[in-house]
């Protein structure tokens, strides 16, 4: 009785584990182990290397009550195939007022690939805030983010509303990060939006990808109560849309796959928003 019960565990475990890296963004599996210290990311706060040549050629979008702008997800840009995203600038309307890339930018997190999104992005005429997501960190490739973005959280003030690009990709903010958007809000004018990689709720036991603190993420859920209209997250690569103290949650699907991008309109009467495919 006693092997029967320790083998259905040892299998329950093989199974849960296989769902966890079938599911999960890509199946890097070391390159997941490898990834570095949040800590390490977080002291690169304020230095928007990437962030500040966008607006130095576009300017600062000084948004009004009224505007629109895109979100996507894990692009997944791989050896210097962008998947479709390199046709963003396509659908680039007057009322776009920035795209936002929420994470899973890359693959693996290789130079050349990075290079490829910015290369991208600086085609398309409006900024593009990017989000660090798990891949982007694979295989010890946090350096490569850092020389050529720089922050991977950070705040973007445009009149209209304010941004908050948070890193989630170890699947945990860290108490440094929550007290400090904690206080940051104190500040924020406008409409508050909230991008993270890793995403909030999960619908399905077997899908995993989630935070891995439930503590942290219920302060985190608590600290945007009554005050953001909406998070919005990637990485699990399947959509779900819920409400949590007036503030949506919204799970995008991979756009490599899927080809998914989510339209946000804004007015004074309030959000809406669609998926739409490219």
């Amino acid at each position: 009785m006693v092997i029967k019960t320790l083998t259905y565990t040892i299998n329950l475990c093989i199974i849960i584990c296989t769902a966890f890296f079938i599911s999960a963004c890509s199946n890097d599996i070391f390159g997941f182990f490898s990834s570095t210290d949040l800590e390490e990311r977080l002291k690169e706060k304020n230095n928007f290397k990437f962030i500040n040549e966008m607006h130095s050629l576009y300017g600062a979008p000084a948004l009004g009550s009224d505007f629109s702008f895109i979100v996507l997800a894990d692009t997944h840009i791989e050896n210097g195939n962008s998947f479709g995203f390199d046709n963003l600038k396509n659908i680039i309307t007057s009322d776009i007022a920035f795209v936002v890339v929420n994470g899973d930018i890359t693959q693996s997190g290789y130079r050349w690939d990075f290079e490829k999104f910015i290369e991208i992005a600086k085609d398309m005429g409006v900024p593009c805030y990017p989000v660090i997501g798990n891949h982007d960190i694979y295989f010890g490739n946090w350096p490569v983010w850092r020389d050529l973005i720089g922050s991977t959280n950070y705040r973007i003030n445009t009149g209209g509303a304010t941004l908050f690009i948070l890193d989630s990709a170890n699947a945990f903010f860290g108490r440094e990060q929550l007290d400090w958007l904690e206080r940051e809000l104190n500040t924020a004018q406008g409409r508050v939006f909230v991008f993270s990689h890793m995403n909030f709720y999960s619908d399905n036991l077997l899908k995993v990808h989630q935070f891995s603190d439930t503590r942290e993420r219920a302060r985190a859920v608590s600290i945007l109560r009554n005050r953001s209209e909406a998070v919005f997250m990637g990485h699990s690569h399947f959509r779900d849309i819920r409400e949590t103290g007036n503030v949506k949650y919204i799970t995008m699907e991979d756009f490599r796959k899927n080809g998914v991008y989510c339209l946000v309109n804004v007015s004074s009467s309030g959000i809406s928003y669609e998926f739409k495919k490219l």
